[in-house]
């Protein structure tokens, strides 16, 4: 039995009092070691719940509760050592001369001794690719390689809970397949929940459970073979469905006697052989 890590219990939230309500009495729960991705169209309250987790914004209604204890003006010190959150924009988060510095920005925060602080430089560097970049200025990066070093900085203060806010929409389809092997391998070493915002299929359908927002609310909760079979459902709310998902459903269409709904191209491949094998 996985420890509740997150905890969203009824919660509103609206930019001003004659603005309407960009979430409306939304309540989900994440586990320890967990994959979450949170999927929706633009303005459906994605990046609102993201920095409701990490206390940039506080709710009107409601309570959020991470790690046992819950989000409040006295609390959000505490909680943000748990939660590490990583914008779909680096730049806003560079903080050091170096790219080193910056890696090391968060760790001085929290008072790490040095010699651990070296350790987490060296390990989260090698982990995203930038271990050669150590002594660069991070203006001089490019926009992917930002992006890694953001990463970097997130994961070597070793938060519990792991915020991804379209933080790969920047990186080449290597780089994010690079960057989230390296991120599950982390998961895996240190019990980490990982929370995906992102509009990229693929990373949705390797996530444990997908929660999907329309209009400030929760759509759907469910694992992602669940969600895409409602496809017809989602394109009414403006979101698609995986290309290996929608060409599966094309297959059948045409004839192709295929058992199983397809996420992927592994899963395709073994439907058409199964089924070729069985003619």
């Amino acid at each position: 039995m996985r420890d509740k890590l997150v905890e969203f219990k009824n919660v509103s939230f609206r930019y001003g009092e004659d603005e309407p309500w960009v979430l409306k009495n939304c309540s989900f729960e994440i586990y320890e070691n967990e994959a979450i991705a949170i999927i929706g169209h633009n303005g459906s309250g994605k990046s609102t719940i993201a920095k409701l987790m990490n206390g940039l914004l506080f709710p009107q209604e409601g309570a959020i509760v991470i790690n046992g204890r819950t989000v409040t003006q006295d609390s959000i010190w505490e909680i943000r050592k748990d939660v590490g959150m990583v914008f779909q924009n680096p730049d806003n988060q560079f903080v050091g001369t170096t790219v080193q510095d910056d890696v090391a920005f968060g760790m001085e925060n929290r008072g790490i001794e040095r010699g651990e602080m070296v350790k987490r430089i060296d390990d989260t560097l090698s982990a995203v690719g930038m271990q050669e970049y150590r002594l660069t200025e991070p203006h001089k990066l490019s926009g992917g390689q930002k992006q890694r070093v953001a990463i970097a900085g997130v994961l070597a203060i070793f938060p519990n809970v792991l915020i991804l806010d379209e933080a790969t929409a920047m990186l080449d389809p290597r780089g994010r397949t690079d960057i989230m092997k390296t991120i599950t391998r982390v998961m895996a070493e240190r019990s980490l929940s990982l929370i995906t915002i992102t509009h990229d299929l693929q990373e949705v359908v390797q996530a444990e459970r997908v929660i999907v927002m329309n209009e400030g609310a929760i759509w759907d909760e469910a694992a992602p073979r669940e969600i895409f079979e409602k496809k017809a459902e989602l394109r009414q709310i403006g979101l698609d469905i995986p290309f290996v998902a929608a060409l599966s459903d094309e297959l059948q269409k045409a004839g192709v006697p295929i058992n199983h709904e397809a996420l992927n191209h592994r899963e395709l491949l073994e439907e058409l052989w199964t089924s070729h094998s069985s003619m």
